[in-house]
């Protein structure tokens, strides 16, 4: 869908805009599903005459074709954020990770610890004053904006205009491309009997009136659609998805009565189908803002019962979770989890909530272990977690000590590993 008309500005071309790129130059891309992909195609298509380049972004949903094994000697690609486009490429050397907390990632712009020549972004057209909307994803590009050198923007009239702390005026702008082109989507997940049994358990511990932090897969939508009998809630998110649409059309959110951002949907990216993006386009109920502010923990430790739940890979019989890796492979950063973490756990009346099915690789393997193995990456440690949820029930550690913590956590995994677990603990412990 078009959301506008295109600016009566000053324009160039793909081509002359990525002209201006140099080798050794270091670029900063607008992230997720804001990449400027006319941008990044044209340039791939440079990239002979380009070396050393090196690209910031985060979670692009792109094609990612400059993380591949034949671009090394073009680009140096360096990620905040992990997500599935790069996976591969991370762990085969073609890209690099930054370990950050997401609230981090705009200090690391503003203090120039990460420094960008050029700032590649995407932005909806300018209403009649001459303000653009950074649309889907906000996240940290404002600091970008203002430490960047040259801004070259794709002004996209199929980019949502989105409300909150979203807007650009042209004149931030140095150069404009003017294109046309979907944004990209990723459809609603499967949800099955396991999801929806973890759902009904999360969802028992969010009163009515509660800011809730939910992400996307298909735990996130499952417990976001058992919420939907809730009443005055909010959300207060990093990133939403079709599942916080289906909530607020329910009735389950009171604008006037929920806790975040006056009751908003707040969150700082936006990812689902084009019937989210349509939702979101001049919706003043959704507030997209900065990473440093969805994230920050004096932001949370304000709003009123935040029920943050986040996913984990695995975790082990004292508390300690991780969500990063799978065996040796990178599967995810830190991202934004220890953020909302440890801001629901500063909320008056917030709850820090990992969900998880208690099995992986089709049963074969328990996700709650005795130990997290040697180079596994503890993402939450053991003192930030008030609750851990399975399909087979609800753990609450917060206040427990290390064996009452074993006991509740071998309760709810998967009755195949429960006696298991009971000899590796007592062994460690012996």
């Amino acid at each position: 869908m078009k959301y506008g008309n295109q600016p009566r500005i000053g324009k160039i071309s793909a081509q002359d805009a990525i002209e201006m790129i140099k080798s050794g130059q270091r670029v900063a891309l607008s992230p997720v599903c804001a990449e400027p992909l006319n941008l990044v195609k044209e340039l791939l298509h440079q990239k002979d005459r380009l070396e050393n380049v090196t690209l910031y972004t985060m979670m692009p949903m792109g094609d990612c074709e400059y993380a591949g094994p034949d671009m090394l000697k073009h680009f140096n690609v360096k990620v905040f954020s992990v997500g599935p486009k790069l996976m591969k490429a991370l762990n085969e050397g073609y890209a690099e990770y930054i370990p950050c907390h997401l609230s981090q990632i705009p200090v690391f712009f503003r203090q120039r610890l990460i420094e960008a020549d050029i700032a590649l972004v995407q932005l909806s057209p300018p209403d009649s004053h001459g303000y653009c909307s950074l649309g889907v994803s906000v996240s940290y590009i404002r600091p970008v904006l203002d430490n960047t050198k040259i801004v070259i923007a794709e002004i996209n009239d199929q980019m949502p205009r989105t409300l909150g702390d979203s807007m650009v005026h042209v004149s931030q702008v140095d150069y404009v491309v003017e294109t046309s082109h979907p944004i990209p989507t990723i459809a609603p997940p499967k949800i099955g009997a396991i999801e929806k049994k973890i759902a009904e358990l999360t969802a028992e511990l969010v009163p009515d009136g509660a800011a809730v932090q939910v992400g996307i897969g298909n735990i996130a939508d499952a417990i976001l659609a058992q919420l939907t009998v809730k009443k005055n809630l909010s959300i207060h998110t990093g990133t939403f998805s079709d599942g916080a649409m289906a909530l607020a059309k329910s009735g389950a959110l009171d604008s006037k009565k929920g806790q975040s951002e006056t009751g908003r949907m707040t969150t700082t990216e936006i990812i689902g189908t084009t019937e989210l993006y349509d939702f979101c386009h001049n919706n003043p109920l959704v507030a997209v803002r900065p990473i440093d502010f969805t994230h920050n923990i004096s932001v949370l430790s304000q709003i009123n019962n935040l029920i943050s739940v986040t996913a984990g890979i695995e975790i082990d019989l004292s508390g300690q979770v991780n969500a990063e890796m799978r065996g040796k492979t990178l599967v995810n950063g830190v991202g934004g989890q220890l953020d909302f973490v440890r801001g629901a756990s500063a909320s008056p009346g917030g709850k820090a909530v990992i969900v998880f099915p208690s099995t992986a690789r089709k049963g074969e393997v328990s996700r709650i272990v005795p130990k997290l193995d040697a180079g596994v990456t503890a993402t939450v440690g053991r003192a930030d977690i008030d609750y851990v949820i399975t399909e087979f029930g609800v753990a609450q550690l917060r206040g427990k000590s290390v064996s009452e913590r074993a006991r509740e956590l071998t309760a709810i995994a998967h009755p195949d590993f429960r006696e298991e677990l009971k000899r590796a603990f007592n062994k460690i412990n012996s």
